[in-house]
């Protein structure tokens, strides 16, 4: 093993335990910790032998598999960009629910004149 996979391993692992322990609150999805392990496994897997993602590639109809994990990378980047949009648009649609709750009740009756 070289320095570039020791390295590249290191940071894998310091992801896992980043995104792990940032998301260790009770709301935090199950399935979600489970596909950043298994993500980090396929990773480490990949790095440790790159030449079974050639063979893994092949079978899936790839010709390399660094472009296999270019596919896998960006079908997951599309997923994390429209899951993380779609979370924005809820967070907004409750802080405009909010606002007219709070405008509501502090609304007063215009004075007669």
């Amino acid at each position: 093993m070289n320095w570039i996979q020791v390295l590249l391993i290191a940071s894998v692992l310091a992801l896992l335990v980043y995104l792990l322990r940032s998301r260790s609150n009770a709301r935090s999805k199950a399935w979600v910790k489970v596909g950043y392990v298994l993500f980090v496994i396929a990773g480490i897997y990949a790095i440790v032998r790159p030449d079974d993602t050639t063979v893994i590639a092949n079978w899936v109809g790839v010709a390399r598999g660094t472009d296999l994990m270019e596919y896998v990378l960006i079908v997951a980047f599309a997923f994390t960009t429209l899951s993380t949009y779609m979370r924005f648009k809820d967070i907004e649609l409750k802080y405009a629910r909010l606002a007219r709750a709070v405008a509501l009740q502090n609304a007063q009756a215009p004075e007669q004149g």
